[in-house]
C-alpha cells in the first residue's frame, strides 16, 4: 500500500508544459523581472558548468535554517541542476506546497509562471539510484523516465520503496531537519487528491494564487550556496 501511494503521490510530478486549467481563480499572476534574468534562459552557458565534487546549500526559511549537502557522485546530473538553480535564485521564494508529515515535503514550482514555464521543458535525463531515500534526503520529484526539472522533495522518512522506482537521492540534510518538520501541513495532498494547490493553477497563477489560496503554505525566503562542504557518503537528517 505505502508503495503504490508513494508512486501515485510522487508522479505528480512534472506534468505537460503548458498545462492549464479554467478551474482556476482568477489572480495577476506576478511578472518576471530584472532578478529573474537569466533564469527565462535555461539554454544559457551558465548553465553547463561543472559543480564541485560537494557543496552545500543553505535554505532560508519561515521555519528557519536548514543546510544540505549535495554530493555529485550520488546523482550527478541532478546536483548539477540543483546547482544552477540554486546559484541564479530559483528558488528564492518557492513555498512548501505539498507537506506530508511521515512521508515528504516538497518544493520547486517558481512563484513567476514564466519563468517556471521556461524550466518545464528541461527534463534531466535519469541518474541511477547510488543512495536510498532515508530520512533527510533530497531528491528530484519524477513522473517517470526522464521527466526531472526543478520540483525536489525531502524525505521525512525512510522511503526505501522510492528507489525502486527511479528517485535517485543528490544529497541530504546536515542541518535543521527539526524545522522542516515544523512545515505547514495542513493544506495535506495537492488536488484532486487532497485539499492541497492544484498545479495546473500553480502554473497559471504562480504566487498570486498560492498566497490567496493556500496563505499558510511555509517558503524557502533565500536558497544560496555555502562555504564548508565536506566530503562522506552517509545520510544524516537527525540534526536539529
Amino acid at each position: 500500500m505505502r508503495q503504490r501511494l508513494a508512486a501515485a503521490v510522487l508522479l505528480f510530478g512534472v506534468p505537460a508544459a503548458g498545462c492549464r486549467s479554467g478551474g482556476c481563480p482568477d489572480v495577476k499572476a506576478p511578472e518576471p523581472g530584472p532578478e529573474h534574468g537569466v533564469l527565462l534562459d535555461p539554454g544559457s552557458d551558465v548553465f553547463a558548468s561543472t559543480p564541485p565534487d560537494t557543496f552545500r546549500v543553505l535554505l532560508t526559511t519561515t521555519v528557519g535554517e536548514v543546510e544540505i549537502e549535495v554530493i555529485r557522485d550520488w546523482a550527478s546530473l541532478g546536483a548539477a541542476r540543483l546547482y544552477h538553480l540554486v546559484r541564479y535564485g530559483f528558488f528564492d521564494g518557492n513555498r512548501f506546497f505539498r507537506v506530508l508529515p511521515g512521508f515528504i515535503a516538497q518544493f520547486g514550482v517558481h512563484g513567476v509562471p514564466a519563468v517556471q514555464a521556461a524550466w518545464n521543458p528541461q527534463s534531466l535525463p535519469d541518474d541511477p539510484v547510488r543512495q536510498s531515500n532515508l530520512r533527510g534526503t533530497l531528491v528530484f520529484a519524477t513522473a517517470g523516465p526522464e521527466t526531472r526539472t526543478t520540483q525536489l522533495f525531502i524525505n521525512y522518512r525512510d522511503n526505501p520503496q522510492l528507489d525502486g522506482l527511479g528517485f535517485a537521492p543528490i544529497g541530504h540534510v546536515v542541518r535543521g531537519m527539526g524545522n522542516l518538520v515544523r512545515l505547514y501541513a495542513e493544506y495535506g495532498e495537492t488536488q484532486p487528491d487532497g485539499n492541497g494547490p492544484r498545479y495546473a493553477c500553480m502554473l497559471e497563477g504562480g504566487e498570486a494564487y498560492l498566497e490567496r489560496q493556500f496563505g499558510r503554505l511555509d517558503r524557502i525566503e533565500t536558497a544560496r550556496l555555502i562555504a564548508g562542504a565536506g566530503g562522506g557518503a552517509g545520510t544524516s537528517g537527525n540534526d536539529p
